[in-house]
């Protein structure tokens, strides 16, 4: 598998699967409830591990004619 695919996966592994550990109200972190930043974290570093997986990607090297 490529390093594309793994990256790829991580968001999908983060968000679905650390929500059932996530999931606590108490800790509030810049004024939200854990969930809430947790998924908002989540957001933004999937734009930044899909951005790595576009400039891995050796399909975008390639110059259009």
């Amino acid at each position: 598998m490529k390093i594309q695919h793994l990256l790829a996966l991580i968001p999908f592994i983060g968000l679905l699967g650390g929500i059932a550990f996530a999931n606590k109200v108490t800790p509030y972190v810049f004024g939200m409830p854990f969930i809430l930043f947790y998924i908002v974290l989540w957001v933004i570093l999937t734009s930044a591990i899909m951005a790595m997986v576009y400039k891995l990607d050796p399909a975008n090297k390639e110059e259009e004619i």
